[in-house]
């Protein structure tokens, strides 16, 4: 199945530096899940100014609970970077 996600970032004052402390362990554990097909695109949302404050992905998962375990896992929900979820399942065109 394949899901549409928004993840949210805090909006408190350490926000940006808690992601940037994080993005690296994020990125190696991205590169993982890409690697096995389950990431298909994602990256940064910005803010106004240029600021990052959330992700967007599209990833492929056999299932929501399996989603929500990646999810659950990632260097930036452990570390409190991301704060909320918007998912919605959608389906891509064929290549």
């Amino acid at each position: 199945m394949q899901f549409l996600v928004i993840a949210r970032d805090g909006t408190d004052a350490d926000a940006l530096s808690r992601r940037l402390a994080t993005r690296e362990a994020h990125l190696v554990n991205v590169k993982k899940y890409k690697e096995a097909g389950n990431i298909i695109v994602g990256g940064a949302l910005l803010s106004a100014e240029g600021t990052m404050n959330g992700s967007a992905l599209i990833a492929d998962f056999p299932d929501r609970a399996a989603l929500d375990a990646y999810l659950n896992s990632d260097p930036y929900t452990l570390n409190g970077v991301w704060q909320t979820f918007e998912v919605t399942e959608m389906k891509l065109p064929p290549v």
